[in-house]
């Protein structure tokens, strides 16, 4: 029986590190004090592109090559790539496209750009396991995540600008005839929040035709509390239908987007330290690729070794959860 596992996980971000403090003096003339809001969020320092050489598909491209550099392939050994993104560099063509020329994959290999804002990553990963696991000529897929976050941030709302950060992640699965790989997802999704988190601000169509004054993503408040519940729902009926307990899972790599969340979730399920992954005082948050972000330290860590269980979780705006089980 086959199964797909995840062969090799690597990064990429920009060299820019920025600390707390550019932010703590940038609010703090404005009047505000956003110290209790970052300790809050997790935060500490961000890499931030500051090059017109780089964006987000730079970064992905980085992060593609690094990674297949790790699993010992070449590109024409990839025979499908996956390009999540919430800011494509490009519509027409695909991102992926551009992945595919960089890494000199095979014309075998089909391409795709997917976006479901932060928790789009995840859900690329999921399709396309559950795609090679009905394809049997694809073999391996090239899954790569990048957001440039701070390209859209707002210099007047701390929770774009001071939270954001620009990383790239990328991962290839494999099929294989071995114990483990990918076991199962589930989904839950509210639309009531759909107005809330939006860019461009007034929709495409209107900035195209009539132009914008709103640069930045809007971001409006919103009862952020309201995931939790489903998402407790979500692990319980998860890992329940898979014979699995919380304290059997190795690593939860979840969205990065806040501290506190991951908090909560440990707490909900009374879980260990050395369960819960959490990077985002070091990268900030870097949206769809930061579950992953978090797979990579647990594996350079060590905290995850192969036949390890991970849990990964994430929130793409509006809202839509989602959550996936593999076994690494």
């Amino acid at each position: 029986m086959s199964r797909i596992r995840i062969e090799a996980v690597d990064i990429y971000h920009p060299d820019n590190a920025i600390d707390n403090e550019f932010y703590f003096e940038h609010f703090d003339r404005k009047d505000q004090d956003i110290r209790r809001f970052m300790e809050h969020m997790g935060r500490k320092s961000r890499y931030v592109i500051d090059s017109s050489e780089e964006n987000g598909l730079t970064m992905g491209i980085e992060a593609a090559k690094k990674v297949l550099a790790k699993a010992g392939l070449q590109g024409t050994d990839i025979d499908m790539i996956v390009f999540s993104t919430q800011l494509p560099e490009t519509t027409f063509p695909v991102n992926a496209l551009y992945v595919h020329a960089a890494i000199e994959a095979g014309s075998q290999a089909m391409v795709m750009d997917s976006n479901a804002n932060c928790a789009g990553m995840v859900v690329a990963v999921d399709h396309a396991s559950r795609y090679m696991l009905t394809s049997p000529h694809i073999r391996r897929a090239l899954i790569v995540g990048s957001d440039y976050n701070t390209l859209i941030s707002d210099p007047e709302s701390a929770v774009t600008y001071a939270n954001y950060g620009d990383a790239a992640a990328a991962v290839v699965l494999e099929r294989t005839e071995e114990e483990g790989g990918f076991i199962d997802s589930i989904y839950h999704t509210d639309p009531v929040n759909r107005d809330f988190i939006r860019y461009p601000a007034e929709g495409l169509a209107k900035t195209v035709k009539y132009g914008s004054a709103k640069q930045s993503i809007l971001w409006l408040p919103f009862e952020a509390h309201a995931a939790m519940p489903p998402t407790y729902d979500m692990f319980e009926k998860l890992l329940g239908r898979n014979g699995v307990t919380p304290q059997e899972i190795g690593s939860y790599c979840l969205s990065q987007f806040s501290l506190e969340n991951v908090l909560k979730i440990q707490r909900q399920f009374g879980l260990s330290d050395e369960q819960m992954v959490y990077v985002g005082d070091r990268f900030g948050y870097t949206g769809t690729s930061s579950p992953f972000i978090a797979l990579h330290e647990a594996v350079e860590t060590g905290r995850v070794k192969r036949g390890d269980y991970v849990l990964f979780w994430s929130i793409g705006s509006g809202f839509q959860l989602v959550a996936m089980l593999f076994k690494y």
